[in-house]
């Protein structure tokens, strides 16, 4: 039986995010669910929901999404510059310093991205009153 690497990759790739998703699930269980009470100071985001709630969405899925779209894209960049570079190396190895600096600005997007995300994860501290 022949396997099919795209496929299992795929599959993997979607146990891998069913798998994240589910810890995530748990380890965002408000406090009443795992019978702490809040602390002084300490609003659950479920209470501040009606007044923030979309605001703390909203940073929150741009985060992901700069950091998801930026490490897919440097993924799939690495993967044709590699192997192009790769070739060129083989064929002519002067181009090495060449090859390599197109590899490492392809990397510096990932890295934009992971910024990106961070800067906006930052700003959700700010937005949760404080009582």
């Amino acid at each position: 039986m022949k396997i099919n690497t795209r496929t299992s990759s795929f599959m993997l790739f979607i146990l891998g995010a069913v798998l994240f998703t589910l810890m995530i699930s748990i380890l965002t269980l408000p406090a009443s669910a795992v019978g702490s009470s809040s602390g002084a100071g300490f609003v659950a985001l479920q209470e501040a929901a009606d007044t923030y709630g979309y605001a703390i969405m909203g940073l929150a899925v741009g985060a992901g999404l700069a950091l998801g779209i930026a490490g897919a894209g440097a993924g799939i960049g690495m993967g044709t510059a590699s192997a192009a570079a790769l070739g060129a190396i083989t064929e002519k190895p002067e181009t090495f310093g060449k090859s390599i600096l197109y590899v490492v600005f392809i990397e510096a997007i990932a890295i934009y991205g992971f910024v990106i995300a961070f800067l906006l994860v930052g700003y959700i501290p700010q937005l949760i009153p404080v009582h």
